[in-house]
Formats: C-alpha cells, structure tokens, sequence
C-alpha cells in the first residue's frame, strides 16, 4: 500500500520526486477521512474510474502521498466494469473486499454486469460513488462549475443497484464516515457476502472536520452460523442408513478449508461427490468419489436419479428439474448460507430440511458427530469400489473425446486437455467459456482448492478485470483466463491489457473462437429443436468476418498475440505463451475452433 496515515499537519513537505511543494496546511476533510477508514479496514487496492465528483478524493491522495501517508493503492481503470471485476477476482483469491471507485450515476450504470456477477456470486466489494454537487452558487466548496453537473443529477441514483446491494446508503456529513464505511463492509464480508454502495455529492466529500478515530475490532462480519445440534445427528443418521446417498455442491471450493472436510466425509462413508455447475473447485477431480459435472446438458443424470439421499451443500442450482431430478421418494436435505435463495423470485427445491450454516461449521460437526459412532465399514468398502468404478469409466470416456478426430481441427476437448498438460498444480484458471464450461470442467480436472474460479452469475467479460485483480492478490502465481470469443470482447480487452500493462499484472488468456454466439443458438435448440430455425440453421449467432482478437490485446497493452489454427502447433503455442507470461509480459491465443454449428449441440 501507499503511505497515508493520521497525525499531524506537515508544513515543510517534499514531492515524491524530491519536487519542492508549497507548504499548506493538511486539510482533513471527509475524503480524508474516508480514505483512512478503507486503509484501517484492510483494504489494498482502489479500483478507480474517476470523474468530476472526485475533486476532494484526489486532492486528499496528492497530499498523502507528497507527505508520505499510508493509503490504499489507485489502480486506474479505463472501463468500470474492469474495475469492478478486478475487485471481484482479487475477492475471490484473497477472500478480501477492495474498493471501486466510479463517476455519479454514468459510472455506476457503467459498471454493468459485474455488479450483477458480484451480487449473484456472493463477493464482497465496496463500491464509492460520487454524485452532483447539491449547491450552485459557491454556497459550499465543490459548488457545481460544469454544465455536466445539471445533467447527471438524477432523483434515485443508489435505486439504479439497489436490487443487487447487500447495503446502499449515502454519505451526508464527515463526521460519521467511517462508521458508514465500517458498516458497509462488516454487511459486505457477513454471510452472504456481497457488494455494497455508498455515494456523496462533492461538497460533502470537500467538507472540513475534525480527525476522526474510532475502534476498528468492533466491526467484525457476523461469526458463521452452525447446524443446530440435534439436526447434526439427524443428518448423520440419515446419511448412515443410506444405500445410495449423494453429495451435490456448487461452490463449497469458496473456503478452500471446506474441501477438506468434504473429503473426509465423503471418504468415511463412501458418499460420491456430483458438481453442478461449479465455481469452485469444491472437490478434488481425482479423487474416486467424484463422479462428474452437469451443466445444461438435457439429460437425467443417472446417479442423482437413483440417490435415496441427497446432501445439497452450497448450491443455487443443484439440478435443473426439467430435464434432470432425484428420485421422487429420495431425501434431500439443503445446506447453504441462504438456503432458501431469498433473492431469486422463481426458486423452489423441495427438501426435508434446510439448514441455514456456514459450509466449513456444517462438515466439522458431522465429520465429528460421525468419528463417535459405529460404522458398516463393509457396506462403506462395498460402495467405495463401486463408485471408484464409476469414476474410471467416466475418465477413460472423457479421455477418449481428448484425441484427434479430424487432422485440420481443434476441438474445445483436446484444447482443455493441452491446458492441463501446460499448466501446473499452482496456476490460478479463470474459466468464462460459456457453451464450453462443462468441457473445461472435464478435461481441465483441477484437484488444488483455490486453483479454479468462475464468475459465479452470468453477465459476459468477468475473466479479464478478474485476471488482474487475481495477479494483484497473488503475484508469484501464474494467471491462465480461458474465454469463449463472445465473452473477450465483452471484457473490454483494450481497457484490460492497458491496465495489465501499467500495473504489472502479466496473465495468459486463451480464446475457445467459435467464431459465433453458441448460447443462444443452443438455448432455440434446446426449446425448438426441430424449428425452422434449426432446418435452415439460421440462427443470427455467427461472428462474420472473424476479427483478429488477439492483436486487440497486442495494440493496448503489449500483450504477446498469436492465433492458432493447427492442432500441431497447439501444445507449443501454450508452452511459449506460459513462458512470455512468466517473463513478465501478458499473452493471447487465439484458438479457432469450429465455427458454431448445429452439429455442434
């Protein structure tokens, strides 16, 4: 972090360059103040994209910074929704918040997406708003002086987030600044976590106050909830009687100290682990108990349908009840931290019992609830071998779709299957490949918790912001973004390799180019499979001439740009591209696969 610390004013003070600064006093405003509450609170990094309402927040980081004062660093970001994904893959990584900083109401419409990935992914973050001076006659310093200051006065801009905020308020005087920012992240990091907003108009941020100090210990996250007691034995008991019980989760992998006691659950009684759309790695892909991934395929998934019991743990959609569902006398029982998923207004899995508890709480105390009783360890060996079986036979099959079927063409399978022979245990992978999410989940088989992570939602160009949020948290780990076309161009590339550039955060991104739009090609399929759309395969998705993706990245930000078309030139176009991200500098292949096409689905 850069130095920015309470104390008192300086009146000889020296640039950073050694440059001669007229001594003023140090005036400690609202800005002030809430730059050092974020500092106080841990946090690193702002994620900036500033405009007319930040005045008094620049003059307070100018005055920091020439009198050596601690404060978070500013990350410049040309595009909101890099700066909001960013903090979002920092989060994830870290597991701490950090900050965003945009400009009034264009700005925060500007932020998109992300705001809707945070939100639906359950990551901290705060986010900082400015708004129109409230003033226009010099009543107040910050007065409005641009005619820009008439128009982006609107009535309800925190309304614009308010469905997707855990928190919104706004910031009215100084003097209680930092217990507002205290509060927005103590809501922010409690379960669910989230992102949260506060916004002020300048002359609020330019208001003069005394220095403010309050206790920071205070302001902690809610402590994680636990099963209640007798429901811990229940649910022991319940699994124990089972013939064929299951495991399902989604994103578990969050606490990466969870997959551990997954493990040992799952080990001490031989229950198969089944991922459904995952975030996370929840559960190590080797591992014999672990019998697959479903995503949308539109098939019943054959050991969900014959599971008597099935344990939902951390999981929005454990399956999709048209196509796919447990069987209709099995027992289910919901654990999650919103378990009953209060903020999606079409959402019904009918359970025995939903358990509101922190994941990592709820398997500590059924691991240890079920160390004090007597288990069938035949029926435990039985059903062990049985599922181990299982396991290989899913591997060899995905295995098999890894080779060569044609020698000119590159399938998403043995591209995935050439990532994992190119990267190691270590290497953080960011996977927003859409159509192709259920082939990374395959083929790429991550087994290392904190190793894999997706978006968590669905708004398109979360990889990039996220990559280098994810550098930032961990610098001495390899970064790989593996991205369908759609969602590159989505990330704002130019704004993502520039900022990659300036700040030093080198990461490898590898497009899956179908050259089109699969989702919603398969989604008509999906509802009209035999329509006139699907006979005269038109459906409006392709991308038509193909634009030279990579060099994009190459033109903004130095990157190291290549296209791939050759299924030869493959493994080595990998390997390089690791190498020159390792050196230091970002790097993208672009991988051309099929074109999007019927057969495709």
């Amino acid at each position: 972090m850069t130095p920015f610390t309470s104390g008192n004013p300086s009146t000889a003070v020296t640039g950073s360059r050694g440059t001669n600064v007229r001594s003023t006093p140090h005036k400690y405003t609202t800005a002030t103040a809430l730059m050092e509450a974020l500092q106080e609170a841990g946090v690193s990094y702002i994620f900036a994209n500033l405009g007319s309402d930040h005045p008094a927040l620049i003059e307070s980081w100018a005055q920091a910074k020439v009198q050596n004062r601690l404060f978070p660093q500013i990350v410049i970001c040309p595009h909101e929704m890099v700066a909001l994904s960013a903090a979002h893959g920092y989060a994830q990584v870290s597991g701490k918040p950090q900050a965003v900083f945009v400009h009034v109401e264009c700005g925060t419409q500007n932020l998109g997406g992300s705001i809707h990935n945070a939100a639906k992914g359950r990551v901290p973050v705060l986010i900082f708003a400015g708004a129109s001076p409230v003033t226009q006659e010099g009543e107040l310093t910050g007065s409005r002086n641009e005619f820009i200051h008439w128009i982006q006065d609107v009535f309800d801009q925190r309304g614009i987030v308010r469905q997707y905020m855990k928190y919104e308020n706004e910031i009215r005087t100084g003097k209680n600044v930092k217990q507002l920012v205290y509060r927005a992240l103590q809501i922010a990091e409690s379960e669910p976590k989230g992102p949260v907003y506060l916004m002020a108009p300048r002359e609020v941020l330019e208001e003069e106050i005394e220095p403010i100090a309050i206790e920071k210990k205070g302001w902690g996250p809610l402590v994680p909830g636990a099963v209640p007691p007798q429901l811990v034995a229940e649910l022991a008991e319940n699994l124990l009687r089972a013939k064929k019980p299951l495991i399902v989760t989604s994103y578990l992998g969050r606490n990466t100290e969870a997959v551990a006691e997954l493990i040992k659950l799952s080990e001490k009684l031989a229950i198969p682990v089944l991922e459904s759309v995952p975030n996370y790695v929840n559960f190590p892909a080797d591992h014999p108990l672990h019998v697959g991934y479903q995503w949308n395929a539109p098939v019943q998934n054959k050991i969900l349908g014959e599971a008597d019991f099935v344990l939902v743990i951390d999981s929005d959609v454990p399956w999709i009840p048209l196509k796919n569902q447990p069987r209709k006398d099995g027992t289910i029982y919901y654990i999650d931290m919103d378990p009953l998923k209060e903020n999606i207004p079409l959402w019904y899995i009918p359970s025995d019992r939903f358990i509101q508890a922190d994941s990592l709480v709820a398997l500590q105390q059924l691991n240890s609830y079920l160390d004090s009783v007597e288990i069938d360890q035949d029926t435990v060996t039985k059903r062990y071998l049985e599922f181990s079986n299982i396991h290989a036979d899913q591997r060899a099959e995905w295995k098999r779709q890894e080779q060569w079927k044609e020698a000119d063409i590159i399938t998403p399978q043995f591209l995935t299957a050439c990532v994992r022979e190119a990267i190691d245990d270590d290497t953080i992978v960011l996977s927003e490949t859409i159509t192709n999410y259920e082939t990374v989940s395959k083929h790429l088989a991550r087994n290392k918790p904190g190793t894999l992570f997706g978006s968590g939602a669905s708004s398109l160009g979360w990889h990039g912001g996220a990559a280098i949020g994810a550098k930032l948290a961990a610098p001495d780990r390899t970064v790989v973004c593996l991205t369908g076309d759609g969602s590159y161009i989505f990330s704002n590339p130019t704004a993502v390799h520039w900022v990659a550039r300036k700040y030093n955060t080198p990461f490898l991104t590898i497009i899956y180019n179908n050259r089109g739009w699969g989702a919603p090609k398969m989604s008509t399929l999906g509802v009209h499979p035999h329509g006139i759309a699907s006979q005269t395969d038109q459906f409006w998705v392709n991308f038509d001439p193909s634009a030279e993706l990579a060099k994009v990245a190459e033109a903004a930000g130095g990157a190291y740009a290549r296209t791939v078309q050759k299924p030869d030139e493959l493994m080595e176009a990998i390997e390089s591209a690791l190498r020159i991200v390792k050196e230091g500098r970002s790097a993208v292949l672009d991988v051309r696969l099929p074109q999007v096409s019927k057969q495709q689905f």
